[in-house]
């Protein structure tokens, strides 16, 4: 399969970090959906099955981005999910998936902090994808 053959799910309540990261994927060569808010990622996946998911970490409330991860996997347990979050950077606050406990309540298969270079995300998105 080619870029263009897959679809990212993309959720994030900044509007400027939304469309910087919709920019990038597009540059790659992805399709995405863009969405704002906890809501909007929620009714997007009840119609559709995208083949990966960003989420930003706090929307609508602290813990968005880790209900997203729940939900996503719960109905659709194969599909790849980054968690994307400045948390650390603005609170000192960090998790992690290095621990099979964080793996378990995290439900994420990445976790980076805002500020990655468009390079990294898309090696990120083909690992996940197995490009």
């Amino acid at each position: 399969m080619r870029k263009s053959d897959y679809t990212i799910l993309v959720a994030d309540d900044d509007p400027d970090y939304l469309f910087q990261t919709v920019c990038n994927l597009g540059r790659a060569g992805y399709k995405t959906i863009a969405v704002e808010s906890q809501a909007e990622a929620e009714s997007v996946m009840s119609k559709i099955k995208p083949d990966l998911a960003i989420f930003d970490l706090m929307m609508e409330s602290d813990d968005s981005g880790f209900i997203l991860c729940y939900k996503i996997k719960k109905k659709y347990p194969d599909v790849p999910v980054i968690l994307a979050t400045a948390v650390s950077r603005e609170t000192g606050i960090s998790f992690s998936l290095d621990s099979e406990m964080d793996k378990a309540w995290i439900r994420a298969d990445r976790y980076l902090e805002k500020g990655i270079r468009p390079e990294e995300l898309d090696q990120e998105v083909m690992k996940l994808l197995k490009i």
